[in-house]
């Protein structure tokens, strides 16, 4: 659900403004409105936001270098955060610069390998005694055996289809030769090997320093960028105050949760700060806070890669939470792999950080899902219940589905959720605007639920037909008038008879056809349930039967196999449910989205996990 809010609007006078900053800061309930035009452009806030960025790069070098094994040292007030940035960035500079300085020396050692141990004062030396050594390479087919009596040349080494040699001529001949000059670098081999062994003891050098300062100066460095984020916070609130009275009054607007303004009431009785306070209407953009239950508030995630409620529309997350579990169990369809992500998520849990605690959470309910599912369509790691001669197994084949019945099962519950959508969408309707912009909603309710009903009840109930005939006029003629006539009671009628077969060709295109999505469900779970058989008939049939080796590659086999499908079907049963939920369960609840989430002016606190 979403919390409800209350617009506040604050005149303070300018020399008490700061003071009541931090006291609002303090209390840290506040959402500031931003001003419509924006924050001018504000040097000081663009040096605070590079501060910030530099701080938050620095701390994910320092997080990646902490040993598992070794607790990080307290905060230090003695320390100087930034002095601390300087010391990582420029510990991270210089192992960035040795890295380079490594590469090149690689490669230039690579470079200088083919032409052996030498010394450059000897060639110094026959330089100066008047012979003068050229250095070449040349594809081995270019090379031309007549180079050897013109310019004494000699061959060093050859690598691959490429030979290197050298000449040996006076200064005043002119060597005219088709291959490529090599230039020595100022280093053999031999002292390039050296260098890099250096090169390379300072990088661990440079390293080992990073992980001390991991752990030394990890948390002082992020009480820094809390106190610099804090700083942004509220710059940004003194560029978004109005200034009047030539200045000497300060108006400040901002929304608080009903819930939390006792602290916020208390301290503006107390100090005597003139405010009002006004109930948003349907103009306001008013910042979103969702208050779910335990298990609602575990897809607040999913619902987050969509986008968020506004305010005045209603907070679908514990409505398509139950769905989606549903349908990830349907997806992945095996009792097996579900039972194997309960496990895995349970252990995981005890070890992960808190942040990290909610997504586990949501796998154990999604895993237990499967197995329910699992259940229901028989299958467990690719193993069919239905065939199974186990006896504890025949009280529960009562209810396993083939896959007929789960073809019919996923086109059934794609009816639910989409009439289960469209009635959110009404009731949506009548909160905000009343009831007669909801009476074409509810119109469509009534004829498909209506029509529906009977037509199931006079196939499969034994109806009477001339009860069914008079049940599909009512209900048809009572759909027919809200859709038609008083689909919008200020309009003309017969503009509204136009609307009216406008929104039923719409209907019509578009309802089956979400329906129809529904089959991916279906699809999926059989898909998985074929690959798991598969694998477990490979791993049987290409295993042998040597004694001890064949139930090692068929362990192989299945591990590799069945990895794979519940690394494919878990991608499948986490997308395309979450495809359903938001084309097809969204469209026909009627979601606009757009909100902005709620965040309280208040001293900084990093925000846990993903929720």
């Amino acid at each position: 659900m979403i919390v409800k809010m209350k617009r506040y609007s604050f005149l303070v006078y300018y020399k008490q403004y700061m003071e009541f900053l931090e006291k609002i800061r303090e209390i840290g309930v506040l959402h500031v409105i931003e001003k419509p035009e924006g924050i001018a452009e504000n040097d000081n806030l663009r040096e605070k936001m590079l501060l910030a960025a530099r701080i938050k790069t620095a701390l994910k070098q320092l997080e990646k270098r902490v040993p598992k094994d070794r607790v990080q040292a307290p905060v230090d007030i003695s320390r100087d955060g930034l002095e601390i940035l300087k010391q990582v960035e420029n510990a991270l500079a210089e192992k960035e610069t040795l890295e380079q300085k490594l590469q090149l020396t690689e490669k230039e050692r690579e470079r200088m390998e083919v032409w052996g141990s030498f010394s450059h004062e000897r060639l110094q030396q026959l330089k100066e005694a008047g012979f003068v050594l050229n250095f070449y390479a040349c594809n081995l087919r270019k090379f031309d055996q007549e180079w050897e009596v013109l310019y004494n040349a000699f061959e060093i080494d050859t690598v691959g289809s490429t030979r290197y040699f050298v000449t040996v001529t006076r200064p005043e001949e002119i060597v005219e030769i088709d291959a490529d000059p090599i230039k020595l670098a100022n280093y053999t081999a031999e002292q390039l090997d050296v260098q890099i062994l250096e090169i390379r003891a300072k990088i661990e050098e440079v390293k080992a320093g990073l992980v001390e300062m991991s752990l030394r100066d990890y948390n002082t460095l992020k009480i820094t960028q809390e106190d610099v984020l804090g700083k942004i916070d509220f710059d940004k609130v003194l560029l978004n105050t109005h200034s009047s009275a030539e200045e000497k009054v300060m108006l400040l607007e901002g929304w608080c949760p009903e819930e939390s303004e006792e602290p916020l009431n208390a301290y503006l009785e107390e100090s005597g700060v003139y405010y009002e306070t006004t109930e948003p209407t349907e103009e306001d953009k008013v910042p979103v806070k969702l208050k779910n239950n335990r298990f609602a508030r575990l897809y607040e995630m999913i619902g987050d890669l969509y986008d968020i409620p506004n305010y005045h529309e209603i907070d679908l997350t514990p409505f398509f939470a139950p769905f989606y579990m549903l349908f990830f169990g349907l997806c992945l369809g095996d009792a097996g792999y579900g039972l194997l992500l309960v496990l895995i998520a349970i252990f995981a849990r005890k070890k992960v950080k808190p942040a990290l605690k909610p997504v586990l959470s949501l796998v154990i309910w999604l895993g237990s899902s499967t197995v329910i599912m699992g259940i229901v369509s028989g299958t467990f790691f690719g193993y069919n219940l239905l065939e199974s001669e186990i006896p504890w197994l025949e009280s529960l084949k009562v209810i396993m589905l083939d896959p007929n019945q789960l073809f019919y099962t996923a086109l059934i519950l794609g009816v639910v959720q989409i009439m289960f959508g469209m009635i959110i969408k009404a009731v949506g309707k009548v909160r905000r605007y009343g009831w007669a912009a909801s009476l074409s909603t509810w119109g469509w309710i009534i004829t498909l639920l209506g029509c529906g009903g009977t037509y199931g009840l006079s196939n499969y109930a034994g109806l009477d037909p001339a009860i069914a005939k008079w049940s599909y006029m009512i209900f048809g003629g009572i759909g027919a008038l809200l859709i038609f006539i008083l689909n919008n009671i200020k309009r003309n009628p017969l503009i509204n008879v136009g609307a009216g077969l406008w929104d039923t060709y719409n209907m019509a295109t578009g309802l089956l056809g979400d329906v129809l999505s529904y089959i991916r469900l279906f699809a999926l779970g059989i898909s998985g349930a074929v690959m798991g058989f598969v694998f477990n008939d490979l791993a049987i049939k290409l295993s042998g039967d040597i004694p001890v080796i064949s139930p090692i590659i068929m362990l192989i086999i299945m591990l590799f196999g069945h990895g794979m499908n519940i690394f494919m079907s878990g991608l499948s049963a986490f997308v395309h449910p979450m495809r359903l939920t938001f084309v097809e369960f969204y469209k026909n609840a009627g979601f606009e989205g757009g909100g902005k989430k709620y965040k309280p002016f208040a001293p900084y606190k990093e925000e846990k996990g993903l929720f």
